[in-house]
């Protein structure tokens, strides 16, 4: 028996080892099968060199676990080790084997996962011991056992073995007992070795017979050695990728497309990502795109070598090109990295414009969910905007589709306004907003239906793109406003009339929110009074409660204009009883208050080119007396013209049936107003 110290540059690599090699002590599993299957892919490469002349047999890795003696064993039939061997690259830390081979038959090598040599040691994290029990493949070696209870200590010693390949065997310590649960080593091997290339057995299969399981004898194997990535693309039909996806996540919705990759140079990549059915009133689920180098599973981590937006995709890459640290769990900064990156979000836009292309009305069908994942990525991403430009698509309130250059034909004649400004009009809800929709129909304009729920910050990407264009939503003013052909004409009621209808029409706003009154010659036919909200404000507000604003105006009250349509009957019906119901009143209050505005207009004319201490106190006294009665007369004015408002069920209806087509209009208003509309019509 031999006995020796492990080369180690301190004697506190083992505690580091311990809490630090790895972010997640399960990976202690992905690297000791990582290493069994580098020795089978070895042993697989000298047989195919001719430097190995003996059968190969069944290439399969198995796991077994020994509760009661707290093991775990990973043995395989690879190419083994030798006394020499195990002092080169077990006790000499970070010494990798695969390098060293890689370089010798770095023409016909099978894929080589191990490149750091710290994988094995991974072990001691949950081992208060390790053996190690190999034997070569080499003529006339003997079979050596290693064992290391995790400190710089270790034995070996020559036994013997029968067949090539080894076995390591892991004594689990006092903390790592869930470790000796069956599902646990399953669930491990699920994730990081579902598709290595070899097989690995854990377990034996079960089958229901007389009312419980039963094992068949037969080997449990737990991965597919030939997944559906490393396939070529002309061997698989649509089947096989619905079937693959269902297995990566099962109980999910069948995603909308795939894209198969299959790169060899200037660099390796290989994968399928799928678009899933992304719909915007849901979370937006990332992580999804799971990693592997060489087929064994790395990270489903990916923001590094995909871009942000396409991380909304699911599926897997497969590359031993990307760079990892010694865990494996996280990239590393290079340019392979980039160029991987840019390649993906190519290969994805050229894939969605290859199905619009060939099947746009399937591409239509599926805009619906592809929508907030292309506006994503347009807006985040420059490139991508460029190439999905072409078939990205805006949809009208009808369900027709159209893509940007397409709707800017459709709308260039007609939807362009006197500054030669070319407007976009857009409704976010259908139904809430059709009135407005209405409106701007009636007029023979086209408008957009924008829904979704990134919406508000592609219409202000949009605009600066699209040139001389901008977008507003068609309830932000009244339409005339909106595409402004001409300067509007005047309004019939004088400013005296505004003030007094101002008053009246505010007495019957609701409260909790600013309105901002103002009177417009609509027309006839269009309503009486309409509700609409600044584009600009409504923008703030909406970015601010998704994070993507200024706080401020999150937490300002909502801001509306109350237009008053001043050629409407009714509106003329109601300034009529005003004047019959107030005017007298009204009359004798500014009687009352011309004295007052000829004395402030003498006191002001006197008070003309004087400096402020030029005027005496006794004018500045009078002044503001004047001001004061001036204003208790204004207040009375407005007392009989709010009471009057206040009586007025015409009013009152007029304003509930604008906020009723804004979807303002709720609970015990809404009722009132009921009542009120059978009490009006009797």
């Amino acid at each position: 028996m031999q006995k020796g110290k492990i080369a180690v540059t301190t004697e506190n690599i083992f505690p580091i080892i311990k809490k630090f090699l790895y972010s997640e002590h399960e990976i202690f599993l992905r690297e000791l099968i990582s290493n069994a299957i580098d020795a089978i892919q070895k042993l697989k490469t000298l047989a195919s060199a001719g430097d190995y002349k003996e059968e190969l047999g069944e290439q399969r890795i198995h796991v077994s676990l020994d509760a009661k003696k707290k093991t775990l064993t990973v043995s395989d039939n690879g190419i083994g080790m030798t006394g020499d061997e195990i002092k080169k690259f077990i006790n000499q830390i970070a010494f990798s084997s695969a390098e060293e081979f890689l370089e010798k038959y770095k023409n016909q090598s099978n894929a080589i996962i191990g490149h750091f040599g710290l994988g094995f040691y991974s072990s001691f994290m949950v081992s208060e011991k390790v053996e190690i029990i190999t034997k070569s493949y080499k003529k006339g070696t003997k079979a050596v056992k290693w064992s290391c209870d995790g400190s710089p200590e270790y034995t070996m010693e020559e036994i013997d073995k029968k067949d090539v390949g080894t076995d390591v065997i892991l004594h689990f310590d006092k903390d790592s007992k869930e470790f000796l649960e069956e599902s646990r080593i399953e669930g491990m091997l699920t994730r990081y070795c579902r598709f290595l290339p070899v097989e690995i057995a854990f377990g034996k299969e079960k089958e229901w017979k007389e009312d419980k399981y039963v094992d068949t004898g037969k080997d449990k194997i737990i991965n597919e050695t030939n997944p559906l990535w490393t396939k070529k693309p002309v061997d698989l039909k649509d089947e096989d990728y619905k079937k693959f996806y269902q297995d990566l996540y099962p109980m999910s919705e069948e995603p909308l497309f795939n894209i198969h990759l299959n790169v060899d140079y200037p660099f390796s990549l290989t994968g399928v990502l799928y678009f899933p059915r992304i719909k915007s009133n849901i979370e937006i689920q990332k992580n999804k795109i799971q990693l592997y180098s060489n087929q064994v599973f790395v990270t489903d981590n990916v923001e590094v070598i995909v871009p942000e937006f396409l991380t909304l995709l699911h599926g897997v890459l497969d590359s031993p090109d990307i760079p990892l640290n010694v865990s494996r769990s996280f990239l590393q900064g290079d340019p392979n990295v980039k160029k991987i990156s840019s390649h993906i979000t190519k290969k994805v836009a050229d894939r969605l414009e290859e199905i619009f292309k060939n099947s746009r009305d399937e591409f239509e069908k599926k805009w619906d969910d592809l929508k907030l994942f292309i506006n994503y990525g347009m807006m985040s991403e420059e490139k991508f905007y460029d190439r999905a430009a072409k078939f990205a698509l805006l949809k009208n309130t009808d369900g027709k589709y159209f893509t940007y250059e397409e709707y800017e034909k459709l709308i260039k004649e007609n939807q362009t306004d006197k500054n030669k400004s070319l407007v976009y009009l857009y409704a976010t809800d259908k139904q809430e907003q059709l009135s407005f929709i209405e409106s701007a129909k009636n007029k023979g304009y086209d408008v957009l239906l924008m829904d979704g729920h990134l919406d508000t910050h592609f219409l202000n990407h949009l605009e600066t793109k699209f040139k001389d264009s901008r977008f507003a939503r068609v309830d932000s003013d009244i339409i005339d406003k909106l595409i402004m052909k001409e300067d509007l004409a005047a309004t019939d009621l004088s400013s005296r009339e505004q003030q007094e209808l101002t008053t009246v029409f505010e007495s019957q706003l609701p409260g909790g929110a600013n309105f901002m009154v103002s009177f417009e010659n609509l027309g006839e036919n269009e309503q009486p009074v309409l509700i609409t909200q600044s584009e600009w404000t409504r923008r703030m507000k909406e970015m601010s409660e998704m994070g993507g604003g200024p706080n401020f105006y999150g937490e300002m009250p909502d801001s509306y204009s109350l237009v008053v349509n001043a050629s409407h009957p009714l509106v003329n019906k109601v300034k009529e009883s005003k004047e019959k119901s107030t005017g007298k009143k009204i009359a004798d209050l500014d009687e009352k208050l011309k004295p007052f505005e000829e004395e402030k207009s003498s006191l002001e004319k006197e008070k003309e080119g004087k400096k402020e201490e030029e005027v005496s106190q006794e004018q500045k006294d009078k002044l503001e007396e004047v001001g004061k009665n001036m204003t208790e007369i204004e207040e009375k004015k407005k007392t009989v013209l709010t009471e009057y408002g206040h009586k007025n069920k015409l009013v009152k209806q007029m304003i509930d049936l604008a906020l009723l087509s804004n979807n303002m209009l709720k609970g015990e208003e809404l009722v009132k107003f009921v009542k009120r509309s059978v009490e009006l019509i009797k």
